[in-house]
């Protein structure tokens, strides 16, 4: 979108959601429901030709059936159709900020259609897994623009992946969890500058345990992992794969008051929270700058002690 100055959105959105559950048979039982969204957008801009007001509303259904329980193991299927918003100052842009050259607006409200099938089971004594496969079409991927540094609207996606998630109770008060997830994101319109989305992970990993005592101590530690992932359009530039490790360490002042001790990046890993791909321009440089890796590096190890008081 270029550079927006003292520009404002803003957004106003009501919603409504309606339900509706039935029993059929023991082991059928079915949901469905529909949601309305409505948003106005007011955007005041530097540049009175990028000012004005949007409305947009969207009707989205949902529905889903379960099957079971046989064997303490359930299976079910959902549909339905969802949306993002896209940024408000879009929604209202005749003008390009940074050019002056004419510009097409975006669509305020982008919709998603989704759908999963899956099975959850509690077959093995304290623990529950679930798996799904899954499967999502958005109208306009929000990717990253370097020179603005914001998201706009892109090309339309389509993703489809497997889920696996564990929960078990090791003890009155230890628990583990771990999960699996594998997607395959790719653009959907046949653009020559490629199919991949950049940013979109293609394995992404947790584990972690968690003592949760209602007096005296308490605390947990997780590994986050995430695969490497395309950085552009034609996937010749990828981001490494990146792991770090959080944990926290907490005491029961009394019921309602607690301290905590927050560690992140236990093993002071090297790694980047994010990295993007772009040209940019340092002094001395040719005026079209040089594309290359940004990256907002993860946090050192560090730590933060926190106060909570519950209400």
């Amino acid at each position: 979108m270029g550079q927006w100055g003292n520009g404002a959105g803003l957004r106003w959105k009501f919603e409504e959601t309606a339900c509706a559950r039935r029993l059929w048979l023991p082991c059928l039982r079915t949901m469905g429901g529909i949601r309305i969204d409505g948003y106005r957008f007011d955007v005041r801009a530097n540049d009175p030709a990028n000012s004005g007001t949007r409305r947009s509303g969207l009707v989205s259904p949902k529905g889903g059936a379960i099957f079971g329980p046989w064997r303490s193991t359930e299976f079910y299927v959902n549909a339905g159709m969802g949306y993002h918003s896209n940024d408000a100052r879009g929604s209202t842009i005749t003008r390009n900020p940074s050019t002056g050259d004419p510009a097409e607006p975006v669509t305020p409200l982008v919709r998603a259609k989704g759908a999963e099938v899956g099975f959850r089971t509690i077959a093995i004594p304290r623990m529950q897994s679930t798996v799904a496969l899954w499967r999502l079409d958005l109208a306009s991927e929000l990717v990253f623009a370097g020179d603005a540094g914001t998201t706009e609207a892109g090309r339309p996606s389509r993703r489809h992946g497997i889920e696996w998630t564990n929960y078990g109770r090791l003890s009155a008060t230890v628990t583990a969890d771990a999960d699996l997830a594998w997607s395959h994101a790719r653009f959907s319109d046949g653009d020559p500058a490629g199919p991949f989305i950049p940013g979109a992970a293609e394995v992404i990993a947790s584990i972690g345990l968690t003592v949760d005592r209602p007096r005296g101590f308490f605390g947990s530690v997780r590994m986050r992992y995430f695969g490497g992932r395309p950085l552009i359009e034609d996937d010749s530039v990828r981001s490494k794969p990146t792991s770090l490790v959080n944990g926290q360490l907490g005491y029961h002042l009394t019921p309602r008051v607690h301290v905590v001790l927050e560690a992140f990046n236990l093993l002071n890993a090297n790694a980047s929270d994010i990295d993007y791909f772009y040209a940019s321009r340092l002094p001395g440089e040719a005026a079209g700058g040089t594309s290359d890796i940004h990256t907002h590096p993860a946090l050192p190890r560090s730590a933060r002690l926190v106060f909570r008081i519950q209400f």
